[in-house]
């Protein structure tokens, strides 16, 4: 067979595994599309399928092959996080500033340092950090993995509980939009060369510049212009954060977060979300489980992504009660939108890409993440739906009572 054939072979099964585990075996409740995808890209990879058929796995997958998904997976998350900057409602943000400041600080913090502190358990022993990171890279990177909240997955999943266009589901996605503002802050401190601080500060110059002249130009286009624009946009904004050392997903970041969501139809631009996680983000699943390693051992492997669990999980929970204790929430709500912060997956799995990528973690601890988004994303429709309900019943009791 050629390459096109085979390509078209590994496409094939990209997206018929994981939809008929997903359609069969009725897992909506408990594990989405999304995570499915993601569990059957880490089963296609070299640690599973690779070591139960080694022949097959080599030829479906072979390095043409790979290449070329690799440059759709690009495309497809750069796509993603630049809707996920488009979505980010800063001007809520700041008019809401003390409580979403305290309440995303503490959900952020929290995390941050009990995975700081596994991160410092993972010193200890080899085979976890790479080859090219100093202690205080790694140690933050993988803290703030264990913070990280996936705004996008938080939408699709507070749509599942009819609750993203209620108030409070518009509050957690100010809390998760200020966590994810620092998020991107901390990877390009992460990331900073200072060999080339030069090129860097150009970037960063000229990105301001430019936005000021792109956002003047996209208020005097129609509609159906800005998006084509907004896709130029994208590509020079990768291409500029890359050509500087940042890394291209900063730079897709960037780009859509000086854009307004009311520039777009929101109908279409949740469209262009879905229909992205339909259409090319399967293949980003997949390459991202070819990247897994299973080397230093499994039992190591799940043992450690279950002690980033425990610190991501425990740590959020901690963060969100103490700020529903300063700011007086009603009982119930502390719990609830601890659990829906839990959600990580794809901003997640896209932040542990890109210290893969500069050889800061190793793909043993990529894979310890992984996993760990994984989990951590599955818990949160189970647990927190019934808290939901039991909220929804308390407030429907007290307007009964007046």
């Amino acid at each position: 067979m050629n390459t096109t054939e085979i390509f078209l072979i590994a496409m094939a099964v990209i997206f018929t595994v994981p939809w008929l585990i997903w359609r069969l075996g009725r897992t909506d409740y408990w594990a989405p599309l999304v995570v499915v995808q993601i569990m059957t890209g880490i089963l296609l990879g070299p640690g599973v399928l690779g070591k139960a058929f080694p022949e097959y796995h080599a030829f479906v997958f072979n390095p043409a092959v790979i290449q070329s998904l690799n440059g759709i997976a690009w495309w497809a998350v750069m796509l993603f996080v630049m809707i996920a900057g488009i979505e980010l409602d800063l001007r809520q943000a700041w008019k809401h500033r003390r409580e979403s400041g305290i309440t995303a600080g503490l959900a952020l913090g929290a995390p941050l340092l009990l995975g700081s502190a596994a991160a410092l358990v993972m010193l200890g022993m080899p085979g976890w950090m790479g080859p090219s990171a100093r202690p205080w890279q790694f140690v933050l990177g993988v803290g703030m993995a264990c913070a990280v909240t996936a705004l996008p997955i938080l939408i699709l999943l507070m749509e599942k509980l009819e609750l993203l266009r209620q108030p409070l589901g518009q509050r957690i996605l100010r809390y998760a939009s200020v966590d994810d503002i620092a998020i991107w802050g901390v990877l390009a401190l992460i990331l900073m060369d200072w060999q080339r601080v030069g090129k860097q500060g150009a970037f960063i110059l000229a990105f301001m510049l430019l936005s000021w002249a792109f956002r003047h130009l996209m208020r005097r286009l129609a509609e159906a212009d800005r998006w084509a624009v907004a896709l130029i946009w994208l590509a020079l904004c990768a291409f500029g954060a890359d050509w500087s050392g940042l890394h291209y997903m900063v730079g897709a970041f960037l780009a859509g977060v000086v854009m307004d969501a009311e520039w777009f139809d929101q109908d279409k631009l949740d469209q262009l979300r879905h229909h992205v996680l339909l259409v090319i983000m399967p293949v980003f699943f997949l390459s991202t489980g070819l990247r897994t390693n299973w080397d230093v051992g499994g039992a190591a492997v799940f043992g450690m992504a279950a002690l980033l669990l425990v610190a991501s999980v425990s740590g959020k929970l901690m963060g969100v009660h103490l700020a529903g204790r300063v700011l007086r929430w009603p009982p119930g709500e502390a719990s609830l939108i601890g659990w829906l912060l839990q959600t990580k997956a794809l901003i997640m799995i896209i932040f542990a890409n890109i210290l893969l990528d500069k050889h800061i973690i190793t793909s043993e601890t990529f894979t310890s993440l992984l996993l760990m988004a994984v989990a951590s994303t599955m818990l949160t429709v189970p647990i927190a739906e019934p808290k939901l309900q039991g909220i929804r019943r308390q407030a429907s009791t007290g307007w009964a009572n007046t």
